[in-house]
């Protein structure tokens, strides 16, 4: 099964082909710009590979938390693959990738993944790590910017795009947890990982004059 995986939730886009649960080529852009050209970047891990679009089976996306915009490009492009292919879809969250990379990087023992939410907050879930297995302890929170100080300051392990460990989402590694999985879902099911209640503001009513 061929899986081009999606990672556009923080600075460091990127795009990775996996074949088996190898990775067959990334290619990553970090200009830390709000958009970025998702198709490049495609075209770039396709021709490494020396793989068609045809072959690509499943499209895995890292849902967040992160870059709000990011994410719902990558999104779009895997609904749209859809569309046309007919492909199979997976949501994988950034933060179990980068739970996963800190593993990976024998970063063991409790360690928290830490995101920027904006607002003066971080996002953060709590792991305990070691070489042969990963747990979460504390699910994914939004938590204040001085609880990630507080921790900090006793010790204890912060990794993240914005942390002395520094971690980025990676498609590579959304690839590798995407295979296997077989809980795939339909384009308007992927939604990014977002714990604020949306809210709305009604416009005021129109003036004549």
């Amino acid at each position: 099964m061929t899986i081009l995986a999606l990672e556009f939730s923080s600075a460091r886009r990127s795009v990775a082909l996996a074949r088996a649960g190898a990775v067959l080529a990334e290619a990553v852009e970090g200009g830390g710009g709000r958009s970025t050209n998702a198709l490049v970047l495609i075209e770039k891990v396709l021709a490494q590979s020396k793989i068609s679009r045809e072959e690509i089976a499943v499209i895995a996306v890292g849902l967040g938390p992160g870059s709000y915009t990011g994410i719902r490009a990558a999104i779009a492009v895997a609904q749209g693959w859809q569309l046309a292919r007919g492909v199979k879809l997976l949501g994988v969250s950034s933060a179990e990738s980068l739970a996963a990379q800190a593993q990976a990087a024998k970063i063991f023992g409790r360690m928290n993944v830490v995101v920027d939410a904006q607002r003066g907050e971080f996002y953060l879930a709590t792991w305990e790590i070691s070489g042969e297995q990963r747990a979460e302890i504390s699910p994914l929170a939004i938590v204040p910017a001085a609880a990630v100080t507080r921790r900090q300051a006793a010790g204890e392990i912060c990794a993240g795009p914005e942390m002395a460990h520094v971690l980025f989402p990676s498609a590579a590694m959304v690839a590798r947890l995407a295979a296997g999985r077989t809980d795939f879902v339909r384009g308007e099911q992927l939604e990014p990982v977002y714990l604020r209640p949306t809210s709305f503001v009604k416009a005021p009513a129109r003036r004549m004059f």
